[in-house]
């Protein structure tokens, strides 16, 4: 029987921030491995490990490791906050540094480990001009002609923000499924439903484009509070109560920072035969 620890395979780690779970394959000093299929075959919760997002290490001229993401549809994505900070404790444990930057399709991102378990990302300036956001024509970013009046902000990726009086109500999958697709985001969208509690605190939930409903996301976050502050609904360091836990949003003169904990759950090998199952696909 195949040894389901053997080193033949492909290593992965399995982290999660607040839920939101991602896989982390390390490609350092050799070829990345990620394709659409593997990703898509590893993010099946049935048949194979299931993930939000999957983030891949690479190496960078430009910083302490570079990184690239996959959304569980077999898609890239330009950012993933939670995933961001997942790599940076790691980074932190393996050199003992204690700020880093990580290189991204979104850009350079700061990163510091706060203490007390908490790893700190800055997300970068928030994209509010309508075509870098992008959406399909110009338009209000801060009232889209969209029913329930949303905000559209950009984070490395596309979000659409609705407020409503009551989060716990919001049908996510019907209206998340709905509005990722609406034709004024070419790109697809991030879909968000938050409840202003007060000045400093947000109810929010999550439909993450390409990936479907979740428990945390920071991109998605920083976005939503970007979008209240935008609506002078609250200020701009807002605690943002995901069904997950608490992530708690800055957004400063040079960008959106996001911080919270990770977990580090498992290390695990796909096995030879998983790979060699994906061989021809795409």
């Amino acid at each position: 029987m195949e040894n389901a620890l053997s080193t033949n395979g492909l290593p992965f780690r399995k982290m999660h921030g607040l839920g939101n779970d991602f896989v982390i394959i390390d490609a350092r000093g050799k070829a990345n491995p990620v394709t659409p299929a593997l990703a898509r075959a590893v993010a099946d919760r049935h048949f194979g490990v299931g993930f939000d997002q999957l983030a891949v290490i690479l190496d960078s001229d430009r910083a302490a490791a570079g990184l690239q993401f996959w959304n569980a549809d077999g898609s890239l994505s330009a950012a993933c906050g939670n995933a961001t900070r997942c790599v940076a404790a790691l980074l932190f444990a393996e050199t003992g540094l204690s700020r880093l930057t990580l290189e991204t399709d979104h850009g350079l991102l700061a990163c510091e480990n706060a203490g007390d378990g908490i790893y700190r990302v800055n997300m970068g300036p928030p994209q509010l001009n309508w075509q870098d956001i992008p959406l399909a024509r110009e338009t209000d970013t801060l009232h889209l002609p969209i029913e329930g009046d949303p905000v559209a902000t950009g984070m490395g990726n596309p979000h659409c923000t609705f407020f409503v009086d009551d989060a716990a109500l919001v049908d996510l999958e019907r209206l998340g499924a709905q509005y990722e697709h609406h034709p004024l985001y070419p790109a697809r969208t991030n879909v968000e439903f938050v409840q202003v509690l007060n000045r400093g605190e947000i109810r929010l939930r999550i439909w993450e484009r390409g990936a479907g409903v979740t428990l945390a996301s920071g991109s998605c976050s920083c976005a939503a509070v970007v979008a209240a502050a935008r609506r002078a609904l609250t200020g701009r360091h807002v605690r943002v109560h995901v069904d997950g836990g608490v992530l708690e949003i800055d957004w400063r003169d040079d960008g959106a920072w996001l911080a919270g904990p990770v977990a580090h759950v498992f290390d695990g090998v796909l096995s030879d035969s998983f790979m060699t199952g994906l061989a021809g696909l795409k």
